[in-house]
């Protein structure tokens, strides 16, 4: 029996193997030690939170296990080797839970540790003192109650954004909670206002939490800084009863001095001061007043209170009454001749002055008395009272006015009797009466009722002169008086008087007169522009007095000048040169007759003909002033006599024109043919170009670059582009001609490939090249029998494949066009060696010689078949060329013969079907 395989051998192998090391491993697990596991073994929880501890061990079949702690238990998973419970609401900072198994009669533990955290939810910050003095120092505390462990927590203490003090508690028990910072910290006056607070930061970012950050509420601090001085007080020491006066306190070195408060009271009475600020210095300015119950001596009392702190200052003000003295008049306004008394009094011990004259005591009125007269028309009187009062002398004074009441006078001096003044500037009308009360006055022209403005500034203008009578009137009476105004101005021209543009009629009497306005009246004269003259008297008119003149008007208040335009009118006359008897008309120029008019107004001109084709037609006429919509002379205008007729509002002229009409060079494909073709050798002739025209163009006519050479005979270099050109006096006409020089055809070349003869089976192309204009038709003839031939699409190439001795022979190549036929021979010889002449010649010798006839026959009609031929306009019969066909000449030499033959001969036929092999040793 055969063996058992390589790899079952090496499988038992692998089994052995595998239980011995399970065998090793249980071995080596009866003899590990048992242990229990607590996870977490230490955790950090925040206070008020919940955990799961998982206690596990290793013993396969414990008797019983547990977890020992004293947090609250909320749910308890177990298993056989393990338990898993949640504790809940954990607030003590530390605790040590221990998890326990009963194994093999022993016990098995792990202690974990469980501590809490507390975030700084609570930040504190100790408030502030109300206000504190700059320069002296206060205390920052900051409490964070609760938060821990301490340990992690770290204070800072700031004003706004900026560190003032921080501290790490680092190095704290772990149960430690909570913590106080506090600063001594020195008040500025930058400090006014400045935010301080507290930040807190728990940093568990080592035990795997993050870093719980919280900050007091800011607390603002007032600092504040008062002088020791007392403010300053400036006040009066007299106040009047009834009156005001202002009274200031002044505190310099205050700060803030916006947040200073000022009491400001006169007596029992507080003043409602305005704050004005500079700086650090404080200004309180109010109007004091006093009444009749504070009359004597009070105080004035200034106190500014800033922090707590205040400084006062107080002044001695005595307030007295001492009313005004009273002034009366026994009647304020009294007629002339009327008696008045005037009376000064004052009060209690004041002592009154009326107009200098003091009364005997004080206390009683001083008076006099006197007879109105004008005069004393507000006439002023004045009464003056002196009190003493602490020492110092007051006075008061009062005055009135007596009014006297008299009829209106009007003086030369108030109202002239006569104005003159000059137009233009402004002026006041002034006619002013002396009278009580004021009289009015009113100025008004008898004659229009016109009314001058008095008292009032105003222009000054011509429509205000005349003679008004003026009335001045009060209730006393009236008075009238008349006034004469005159108003002088610059001369002036107007259209009226002198016209801008006169005109004239040739051959009629007149004068320039220019009337001008003006006061004074103004003296009128007239010069011709450019002359010195000044014209007077009639004028006979001629049309060399149209033209500018200069009038000018002269008065004392200046001159005013004029340029007047004289026109001088005149009948229609016809001139020569501006409307010419004889006319010619180009045709195409589109070219008006121009026929202008001499005649003021401008004449009306019209053309009529009056004989002959243009009897009844219009001519029309160049606008004077070359206007582009008048309409060109269309291509049929009439030649004739044409009949003008100017007309203007002094008269009418005619004048006969003769009108011939002529036109410019033209040429086109009727005249001059753009294409032409000559012949090769035909007699040399110009081109056949003509030109339309009157008078009668000349036409020449050259080629475009070298110049034709003069020959007898056509060329076929006269093949080319000409330019002809047709010239008469009114212009050109070019035209572009191309000729064509056509010849009859020659074969060029006619060459074999390869050259000398070609082998049985061998390969050899002819090539036929012609030269024609029009481009020759090609066309062959091959030797007979001759099978297997090939032509090019246009013939030039006839090409053997497997070369037999059928294909030796001689071979015609003919070029035709519609100018005749040429053609070249070329011989082919096919030579082979004698050894297939000795096979092949007995056996074949007679099959070759009886099957000549068919097989010419066979290689004719069958390369006719295939289309291996080309059919040929033949020029003598018309027939189609085969190419196999009969007219192959038999040939022994080698090389190519040619032969041209015109157009119209006809075509010379070979002698037979001839061809030779000849056969050559190789």
């Amino acid at each position: 029996m055969p063996g058992p395989s390589p790899g079952l051998c090496r499988a038992s192998l692998g089994l052995w193997a595998a239980l011995g090391l399970g065998l090793l491993g249980l071995s080596a697990v009866a003899q590990e030690p048992f242990w229990a596991d607590l996870q977490p073994r230490v955790a950090l929880v925040e206070r008020g939170g919940s955990l799961w501890l998982n206690c596990s061990t290793n013993c396969p079949r414990p008797e019983r296990g547990g977890l020992e702690t004293s947090l609250r238990r909320n749910g308890t998973q177990r298993g056989l080797r393990w338990l898993a419970r949640q504790l809940v609401d954990i607030r003590e900072p530390e605790t040590q839970p221990v998890c326990f198994f009963r194994c093999a009669r022993r016990t098995l533990q792990a202690r974990g540790l469980i501590r809490t955290f507390q975030r700084p939810d609570r930040v504190e910050l100790v408030p502030l003192p109300a206000w504190q003095p700059v320069g002296e120092n206060f205390t920052l505390s900051c409490r964070v109650p609760g938060a821990g462990p301490r340990g992690s927590l770290t204070l800072t203490l700031l004003r706004g954004a900026q560190e003032l003090i921080r501290r790490s508690f680092a190095g704290e028990p772990p149960r430690a909670r909570g913590a106080v910072l506090t600063a001594t910290v020195l008040a500025r006056r930058e400090d006014h206002g400045a935010n301080f607070s507290c930040r807190a930061e728990l940093d568990l970012r080592p035990h795997g939490l993050g870093l719980f950050e919280n900050s007091s509420a800011a607390r603002e601090l007032r600092t504040f800084a008062l002088s020791p001085d007392p403010p300053r007080l400036a006040a009066p020491r007299l106040l009047e009863v009834g009156s005001e006066r202002p009274v200031s306190c002044t505190l310099d070195e205050l700060f803030p001095a916006s947040e200073a408060g000022v009491y400001l009271a006169l007596g029992d009475h507080r003043l409602s001061p305005e704050i004005t600020l500079e700086g650090d210095a404080l200004v309180a300015t109010a109007k004091a007043t006093a009444n009749a119950e504070q009359e004597g001596a009070r105080q004035l009392v200034c106190s500014v209170t800033l922090g707590g702190e205040s400084r006062e200052t107080r002044e001695n003000v005595t307030v007295y009454s001492f009313p005004a003295p009273v002034l009366t008049l026994s009647e304020p306004s009294a007629p002339e001749g009327k008696v008045v008394t005037v009376t000064c009094a004052a009060g209690a011990g004041a002592l009154v002055t009326l107009d200098g004259i003091p009364a005997e005591v004080p206390g009683q009125p001083a008076q006099l008395q006197l007879n109105a007269t004008e005069d004393d028309d507000e006439r002023s009187f004045f009464c003056d009272a002196v009190l003493e009062v602490a020492g110092e002398t007051l006075s008061k004074n009062k005055s009135a006015e007596l009014r006297v009441l008299y009829a209106p006078r009007l003086d030369d001096s108030d109202c002239p009797r006569s104005w003159t003044w000059p137009e233009g500037p402004e002026q006041t009308l002034r006619c002013e009466a002396r009278g009580n009360p004021t009289p009015s006055v009113h100025c008004e022209r008898p004659d229009s009722g016109a009314v001058l403005a008095l008292g009032l500034l105003g222009p000054v203008t011509r429509a205000l002169a005349g003679t008004y009578r003026c009335t001045a009137a009060n209730v006393q009476g009236q008075a009238v008086k008349d006034v004469t105004l005159t108003v002088e101005y610059a001369p002036a021209l107007d259209s009226v008087g002198c016209p801008e543009h006169i005109t004239w009629l040739e051959g009629t009497e007149v004068s320039l007169s220019c009337v001008a306005h003006g006061v004074p009246p103004p003296s009128v004269s007239c010069v011709r522009s450019g002359e010195a003259k000044v014209l007077e008297g009639l004028l006979h008119v001629g049309r060399e007095h149209a033209g500018t003149y200069r009038c000018e008007a002269t008065n004392p208040r200046g001159s005013a000048a004029k340029n007047v335009a004289v026109t001088v009118e005149y009948g229609p006359s016809f001139e020569e040169p501006s409307c010419p008897s004889n006319w010619t008309w180009v045709e195409g120029s589109g070219q008006l007759f121009s026929c202008e008019v001499d005649g003021k107004p401008e004449p009306s001109v019209e053309c009529i003909g009056s004989e002959g084709t243009s009897e009844g037609m219009l001519l029309p006429l160049a606008s004077p002033d070359s206007n582009p919509r008048v309409p060109s002379i269309s291509s049929d205008l009439a030649p004739g006599i044409y009949i003008c007729n100017a007309t203007n509002r002094h008269g009418s002229t005619v004048k006969a024109v003769a009108v011939s009409t002529e036109s410019p060079p033209q040429m086109d494909e009727s005249t001059c043919p753009s294409h032409q073709t000559w012949l090769e050798g035909a007699e040399a002739a110009a081109l056949a170009c003509a030109a339309r025209g009157r008078p009668s163009p000349q036409v020449h006519c050259s080629r475009e670059g070298v110049p034709r050479p003069q020959r007898l005979r056509v060329s076929r270099e006269d093949a080319g582009t000409y330019h002809c050109l047709a010239t008469n006096m009114h212009g050109t006409d070019a035209r572009t001609v191309t000729v064509g020089v056509e010849y009859r055809p020659v074969v060029a070349e006619l060459a074999a490939s390869p050259p000398g003869g070609v082998r049985p089976g061998g390969n050899f192309t002819l090539t036929c090249r012609a030269e024609a204009w029009p481009p020759a038709q090609i066309s062959w003839r091959a030797p007979p029998g001759a099978l297997n031939i090939g032509l090019s699409s246009n013939n030039s190439t006839l090409s053997v494949a497997g070369a037999m001795g059928s294909h030796g022979g001689e071979y015609e190549c003919a070029a035709t066009n519609a100018h005749g036929r040429h053609a070249r021979r070329i011989t082919v010889r096919v030579a082979g060696p004698w050894l297939w002449v000795a096979v092949g010649g007995a056996a074949g010798g007679a099959a070759l010689l009886a099957a000549g006839a068919g097989l010419a026959f066979y290689v004719q009609s069958t390369a006719c078949k295939k289309g291996e031929y080309n059919v040929q306009e033949a020029e003598s019969s018309g027939e189609a060329v085969c190419l196999n066909g009969a007219g192959g000449g038999a040939g022994g030499g080698s090389g190519a013969e040619g032969g041209t033959e015109a157009a119209g001969t006809g075509e010379e036929q070979a002698g037979g079907e001839v061809f030779a092999i000849q056969l050559t040793s190789a």
